[in-house]
């Protein structure tokens, strides 16, 4: 969870970092260094530390199961694969924390925001196979997925409809 809540927290600041450009420049100046440094910081303090402890705990867990159960449970095999999912997009998330940290604005707030959904995505799935193991079936866990991330890019939409009203 600890993984997960830094990579909440890290894409938040970079959605602030990236409506910091649109600032007046002294403002601008004082918040963009201001958020370089959070950014840093969640990632090397809490992400980083959080996923490596994942990792090593899970393949711990395997280890004394063994390669028995790993084989007759197949909710574990997607479990990983979402685990992997995870770490790239951890390792996407530092991509653009570095690009932002060199000037680079290559995704808006909009585009940042929608980026911070996927962790959810993610962690719903997990959630629902570490609960249900192998009495879920995947094709359903992934149709509530898909139809999660629609309801969240739908209400997203709406929301930035209700933003641009405001200002």
């Amino acid at each position: 969870m600890a993984w997960f809540g830094g990579l909440f927290y890290l894409v938040r600041i970079m959605v602030y970092h990236e409506e910091a450009f649109e600032k007046a420049s002294d403002e601008q100046n004082i918040l963009v260094k201001q958020y370089a440094i959070m950014e840093t910081r969640a990632y090397r303090i809490i992400c980083n530390p959080a996923m490596m402890i994942t990792w090593t705990f899970g393949i711990i867990m395997m280890a004394l199961y063994g390669m028995e159960w790993l084989k007759s449970n197949p909710w574990m095999h997607v479990k990983l694969l979402l685990l992997i999912i995870l770490t790239a997009y951890h390792l996407y998330c530092k991509r653009k924390m570095k690009g932002l940290q060199n000037g680079q604005r290559e995704l808006n707030s909009f585009q940042l925001r929608l980026l911070n959904e996927v962790p959810t995505l993610l962690l719903i799935a997990i959630v629902i196979l570490a609960v249900y193991k192998n009495l879920v079936h995947f094709g359903l866990v992934l149709s509530a997925i898909l139809i999660i991330a629609i309801l969240l890019y739908v209400f997203s939409l709406i929301y930035r409809r209700i933003r641009m009203n405001k200002s």
